[in-house]
């Protein structure tokens, strides 16, 4: 069972494959310094890699500040020490209660689980010892070759980490960077490396009318954007091309690359010029959303006020008044990442009339988003680590009743009974897909069904996504993959999160690795996978004739992007009534 929630967790980027992560830089370290229009900054050098940590975008998003937009840091910085970890976000939790009571996890005790992944059992559900947090976290994290001087003018990676918009940062082991960069000065294809933290869970995606009434919805989305201008602003002083940014999500992160896409209608500009001008999404795309002052927005809000004790009429006045230890107890209380509930998440961005005019898979459809080369990746597996602890699900009825009440509250009972009806209820059929004969280690009826349904939030929305972007934007570029690296392995398949290890953590000997990096690293410095580096398969655009990379554990290929036909003609009819 160990193993198991394991896998779950790494799949969510909580702890990395055997010898798949990098550990930290090593003492001795030599030291460089860099002086930018923010300040002087100090990082770190070692392994042909240069590496400045927790650089300060903001001030500190506390006090008055919390649940606010955030505010440019005031201060200039002065001999910044940007050698040590940088701070997570506080993070949102990973398991509900009434997970860890479950009868699938009862074998194991809540200290035992937070011995074998490191976190102190008084915080079981944290990815990190708080030592570790503060809410003053909003930073930048640039990885660069060593040795690079500014004029160098290399191209720009963005990357805006995952995990469920309530977990993760760049901290984080499983987004560690150092392999990667490593490979474009093997590949002689050298690139900057910049990541943001960003709020995650109530402190940067709370919701309700209050939130709505004072401006202040989608605050980790306008802690993306202001990473974004610091970056335009700075990136010079460390080598790196401002004109050249190429931004990369996965998951959570890849949701926001689109939603950055489609902020204000589309305008990514600052100081008159783009922001960047290409998007990588890896197991993420639009993600059909009801306002911040839906009904179940209300809910949650009223909630958060009810455990916090802070039913008053200032209650944004009083949620800020609190310890953050208060405050994140009343946040928190919400389902965790791995529970019954999984993907029908509590926080997440939501339309608010100004940041996001409308759900974003509507901005989609009208055209309304910043148009750039992109590039959208999926695994075959999206959602095994998702469909952990729904228990029975052994009809469509009660699959329905599952979705109807927790997930597409816009949509008439009837309308997702004949959604569910769509797959098919025969256990060879669901995910891990392409297992005639295999059954998950833990198992209960319906599970690969549910399984394939969840992880269609991800795999069918890329589809819908590539779709609504050739409708309405036939000029633009845009590549789509599907791995499969895993197939066979292990009881979650290739599951959701399998690509974080492929692309961050593996060396160049692993095939799916050096093909992959080549296909990124290509498209960073020239909007196509393909011009540059030989990574061997011909990627062609997915406008072309709807084909797919297909990443495979010894060799690439091509798949036709048509599986599942039935469910996704669905989605594309009724997607206005499948918002969550």
């Amino acid at each position: 069972m160990r193993s198991t929630i394991a896998c779950a967790l790494l799949g969510l980027g909580l702890i990395p494959l055997s010898g798949a992560a990098t550990p930290p830089l090593a003492a001795p370290q030599a030291q460089v310094t860099v002086t930018a229009p923010s300040g002087t900054i100090i990082g770190n050098s070692a392994k042909g890699i240069e590496q400045f940590n927790g650089i300060p975008y903001a001030d500190p998003p506390t006090g008055d500040l919390r649940l606010r937009p955030p505010r440019r840091r005031s201060a200039p910085l002065d001999g910044f020490n940007a050698t040590g970890k940088a701070k997570l976000c506080p993070q949102g939790p990973i398991f509900s209660q009434s997970s860890l009571a479950s009868p699938r996890v009862a074998a194991i005790a809540v200290e035992d689980l937070a011995a074998t992944f490191g976190i102190p059992a008084a915080t079981f559900g944290i990815p990190a010892a708080e030592e570790r947090q503060s809410e003053d976290c909003l930073t930048i994290t640039i990885t660069r070759p060593q040795g690079t001087q500014p004029g160098d003018a290399l191209p720009v990676l963005f990357y805006i980490f995952g995990g469920g918009f309530l977990i993760g940062g760049t901290s984080a082991a499983v987004n560690d960077p150092v392999k990667l960069v490593q490979a474009g000065v093997e590949f002689r294809k050298p690139f900057i490396f910049a990541a943001v933290n960003y709020r995650l869970g109530g402190w940067g995606f709370m919701p309700g009318e209050e939130i709505l009434r004072e401006g202040s919805a989608n605050a980790g989305l306008l802690d993306q954007r202001m990473g974004l201008e610091w970056v335009a602003d700075n990136i010079e002083a460390f080598g790196g091309n401002s004109s050249e940014v190429t931004i990369w999500g996965q998951s959570a992160g890849a949701i926001s690359v689109w939603d950055q896409l489609v902020m204000y209608d589309g305008d990514a500009t600052y100081n008159d010029k783009p922001l960047f001008r290409g998007a990588i999404m890896n197991s993420g795309s639009v993600a059909p959303t009801e306002p911040v002052d839906s009904a179940k927005s209300k809910a949650l809000y009223k909630h958060v006020l009810e455990v916090a004790g802070c039913d008053v009429v200032d209650s944004l006045g009083c949620l800020r008044n609190l310890t953050n230890d208060k405050f994140a107890a009343a946040a928190n209380a919400v389902p965790g990442l791995l529970s019954y509930e999984s993907l029908a998440l509590s926080y997440l961005p939501r339309p608010d009339g100004k940041v996001l005019t409308a759900s974003p898979h509507a901005l989609a459809r009208e055209g309304k988003f910043h148009a750039v080369p992109m590039i959208f990746g999926t695994q075959e597996d999206e959602g095994t680590i998702f469909s952990f602890f729904q228990g029975d699900m052994g009809s469509t009825e009660k699959i329905t009743n599952y979705l109807a009440n927790l997930y597409f509250h816009n949509a008439e009972w009837s309308l997702v009974n004949e959604y569910v009806g769509t797959y098919s209820d025969r256990p060879e059929d669901g995910s891990p897909y392409r297992r005639d004969q295999y059954v998950p280690l833990i198992a209960y009826p319906g599970k690969k069904r549910i399984s394939s349904i969840l992880g269609d939030i991800f795999t069918l929305i890329r589809r819908w996504t590539l779709d609504s972007v050739a409708a309405s934007r036939p000029d633009v570029p845009v590549w789509s993959s599907f791995a499969s690296y895993n197939y066979r392995i292990g009881p979650f398949g290739t599951q959701h999160g399998s690509d974080t290890s492929v692309f961050f953590g593996r060396e160049n000997s692993y095939f799916p690795t050096k093909t992959g990096r080549k296909y990124y690293i290509n498209f960073v410095h020239n909007l196509d996978p393909n011009v540059g580096l030989d990574a061997g398969v011909e990627w062609p655009q997915w406008t072309e004739d709807n084909d797919l990379l297909w990443y495979n554990a010894t060799q690439n290929g091509l798949l036709k992007d048509d599986f599942r036909s039935g469910s996704y003609d669905f989605i594309k009819e009724h997607i206005d009534s499948l918002t969550l």
